[in-house]
């Protein structure tokens, strides 16, 4: 008959084969974390490429494509190598069908790349097809934080979501600022855009602070490069305090191009250092895991001699110092579960934050026939409008789904 100890040691091998799945997944988040870096350029070379009307800067995004195609392989190998059984995967169903999303879309990736050489995009259509295609493998990021059982993991895993998110708004602003500048054009709606992408960014970054371990927020500060940081706000300056229907200057292009790519490497760094965190936190956690496995082990087999030479009359024949051993790791096991409980809960709040914001988007999106991007500023300017919480609009809007038309133009 199964003892207490027993399944205590069976929830140490399940916590352990947890641990090594989200070892797993976090090999994968830094195979995407490369992945999308190396496609942020390829779309800012692109729109560098189409501003030139295709007389420059060939070169440089042949040499880039083919740094994506091998980036793109690693990623599906890894894709391949996941355990698709949904039964032992939490959150199974939502992180596959993303992984099935990233890989329609990456099938398209030869289509988008051969309008690009002919020029058959303008710089604004090729920014949005890249971004779909990050954007999707950021969802795959998210749903691997959602998966996460282990408080410190999944506080791991949002920080580096977030970080991420605000350097693919930045990657953004690069590609949307090369198209401003080559273009030598800005309207009142593209100013409101950017400034949209400049607080997008501030929001994510303010996230990551908030999840992120002490010694990654240090390399966050010491990777920030003020020359740089007051090159960027000069070129900024430059595109807001233009009028209506004003003048960009084409030979700004080149300079604000490098200005965010030396931002942005900057923060591939620091992205490099939150995956190194987190592999070497999966480490310490199975680890851990086994060495308490290993104890409980020992001591259940020492139980188990005990009891056989017991005679069978005997109903226990423990000795008090093994008894009280066993009494204390089953007091210390409902301890630290109801701290781990209590720890993910809080971590929680923000995912479930997040889907939330996803869902009200997605209803704007079907019922007003708005953008992604349109749907979540019309969210954020409602928010700042009546000076309330982003979430608490997004539930608002969720609570009204019922009363909106149908088909709301």
């Amino acid at each position: 008959m199964n003892s207490g100890l027993n399944f205590l040691v069976a929830a140490r091998q399940c916590e352990i084969g947890e641990l090594e799945q989200l070892a797993r997944t976090g090999e994968l988040v830094g195979v995407i974390s490369r992945f999308t870096h190396e496609l942020q350029r390829e779309r800012g070379i692109s729109n560098l490429f189409l501003g030139a009307q295709g007389k420059r800067f060939g070169k440089q995004l042949a040499s880039q494509v083919a740094e994506c195609r091998q980036l793109e392989r690693d990623v599906r190998q890894h894709f391949a190598r996941l355990d698709t059984d949904a039964i032992r995967v939490r959150n199974g169903a939502r992180l596959f069908s993303r992984i099935a999303v990233v890989l329609h879309a990456l099938d398209g990736l030869a289509g988008l790349r051969h309008r690009i050489a002919t020029q058959a995009l303008t710089p604004g259509d090729s920014t949005e097809a890249f971004s779909r295609l990050i954007s999707g493998l950021l969802a795959v990021v998210f749903e691997a934080a959602d998966s996460a059982s282990d408080p410190a993991i999944t506080r791991a895993l949002v920080a580096m979501f977030n970080f991420m998110q605000g350097k693919e708004f930045a990657g953004q602003e690069r590609a949307f600022g090369v198209a401003i500048f080559a273009s030598g054009y800005i309207d009142t709606t593209r100013q409101h855009h950017w400034r949209h992408l400049v607080e997008s960014q501030e929001a994510c970054f303010q996230v990551f602070s908030d999840f992120a371990d002490a010694a990654i927020r240090a390399d966050v500060q010491a990777s920030q490069d003020i020359a740089v940081l007051n090159e960027l706000e000069r070129l900024r300056r430059a595109g807001f305090s233009i009028g209506s229907g004003g003048r960009t200057d084409p030979g700004m292009t080149q300079a604000w191009y490098d200005c965010c790519t030396r931002r942005i490497d900057a923060m591939k760094a620091v992205e490099d250092s939150i995956v190194l965190h987190l592999r070497q936190l999966c480490e310490r956690k199975i680890a851990q895991a086994r060495t308490e496995l290993r104890d409980h082990q020992t001591i259940l087999d020492a139980l188990t001699r005990q009891a056989s030479a017991a005679p069978a009359s005997t109903t226990a024949a423990y000795g008090p110092n093994l008894e009280r051993s066993v009494v204390g790791m089953l007091q210390e096991q409902s301890r630290r579960l109801q701290v781990m409980s209590d720890e993910l809960d809080t971590v929680r709040t923000a995912l479930n934050e997040r889907k939330t914001i996803e869902r009200a988007k997605g209803l704007l999106m079907a019922h007003r026939q708005l953008s992604e991007q349109d749907a979540y500023k019309m969210l954020r300017r409602t928010a700042m409008n009546q000076k309330r919480r982003l979430i608490d609009v997004a539930e608002a809007v969720l609570a009204m789904s019922d009363m909106l038309p149908r088909n709301a133009l």
